[in-house]
């Protein structure tokens, strides 16, 4: 039992109900690519100047966090907006976190996929006024990444909408860094409810002229397209896009509304997944995804569909401080020993939305050890002046 306030300002008892799911490795071969894309753990210890200077990183509690998403069977994303790239971690910490996590990948005994993160971000979006600049700002990110062995994923450059760059700019970058690639990309296209910045990507603010513009630039070379993240929280959209992808080439759901029906199909097509919520759900994903390769939708469905409501309170609208519950779910599961994310990230949510995240986590059966997770959750209580 744990006193907790509701949205109307009241504090109310809550007993948790729910039945912990244990960690385990999939069964057999799964049928879809699952990549979560995971945070990163701070060091409060060294951490100096947050909001100013480069975070420091706990790297063994980084690390100890993608064994455990890789020991059920996920693949990871690594280096995404979900750890905070442009938004507490800069490029330099970046790059030695892929670094250490693709040695770590390369040692551990179930060969995980490991995909990662190639941006701009380590220069200004007001430094890139051409294609030139851009092409060349992303091929220093992708070197380096391709010497620590890692697939790439282009992520989405704030620099493109920072100049009103048309399709041609696009068209420019994105034909160089595809065909240049020393194994097949992921494209990454991130909605402005997860980044305010990225509004009109692709050149144009209309959906469906985007979708056209990409889908032609991926049918100029299928095969150097692995696939294509899409995180625009529509499902109609997606369901549409995906059918019209060249064969070979994924979906990967970055839906974290949606994506347990998106996962699922439609009986013609189906979304791959690379997700943030992957990480907060790894245990209830990697058995769900475990019990679809057998066909067996009902435990599908039982498995992912209480994750939904936690899903959607954590990437509720301001989408983009979702991170701060994937932090928090691993707090309260014993990830990572305090509640402190870089640039002091922790602070963009609010008290009612962490109680609210507690109970659903409960529900959807993702709290490992529930007297931790009481007893973590009445800290947090007190220092917001609960108790």
């Amino acid at each position: 039992m744990i006193a907790l306030p509701t949205a109307d300002c009241r504090i109310e008892d809550y007993r948790l109900t729910g039945t912990p799911l244990t960690l385990r490795a999939p069964t057999r071969q799964l049928t879809r690519t699952a990549f979560a894309a995971a945070h990163v753990v701070s060091d409060p210890l060294r951490e100096r100047n947050p909001w100013d200077g480069r975070p420091a990183v706990d790297w063994d509690g980084t690390l100890a966090f993608r064994t455990s998403l890789w020991d059920q069977g996920l693949g990871l994303a690594e280096a995404m907006d979900t750890a905070q790239r442009g938004m507490g971690v800069d490029w330099p910490t970046a790059l030695e976190l892929i670094q250490r996590t693709m040695a770590a990948a390369k040692a551990h005994p179930m060969m995980p996929r490991v995909a990662c993160g190639a941006g701009t971000d380590h220069l200004a979006p007001a430094d890139l006024t051409t294609a030139d600049k851009i092409a060349a700002a992303y091929e220093t990110q992708a070197e380096a990444i391709e010497a620590a062995g890692g697939q790439l994923i282009l992520m989405a450059s704030r620099a493109f909408p920072a100049m009103g760059a048309g399709p041609e700019i696009y068209r420019a970058v994105y034909r160089r860094l595809i065909d240049g690639a020393r194994e097949p990309v992921i494209l990454h296209w991130l909605g402005d409810m997860f980044d305010p910045a990225l509004k009109s990507y692709w050149g144009s603010e209309n959906v469906a002229e985007a979708s056209d513009f990409v889908l032609g630039l991926i049918r100029e070379n299928p095969g150097k397209v692995d696939g294509i993240k899409i995180s625009l929280l529509d499902q109609a959209h997606e369901e549409g896009f995906r059918a019209r992808l060249p064969d070979g080439v994924r979906l990967y759901t970055g839906d974290d509304f949606n994506y347990a029906d998106l996962i699922a199909g439609d009986g013609q097509h189906y979304s791959h997944a690379l997700l943030g919520i992957f990480a907060a759900i790894a245990p209830a994903a990697s058995q769900a995804l475990d019990a679809l390769a057998t066909g067996d939708l009902e435990t599908y469905h039982r498995l992912l569909a209480p994750t939904v409501p936690l899903s959607r309170e954590i990437f509720r609208a301001p989408t983009r401080f979702y991170k701060a519950g994937i932090a928090f779910l691993a707090w309260l599961n014993g990830h990572q020993r305090h509640f402190i994310m870089p640039a002091g990230f922790q602070s963009s949510r609010d008290i009612l939305h962490y109680a609210e995240v507690f109970r659903l986590a409960d529900q959807a059966n993702l709290l490992a050890d529930p007297e931790l997770a009481v007893r973590r959750m009445r800290v947090l209580l007190e220092l917001n002046g609960v108790y």
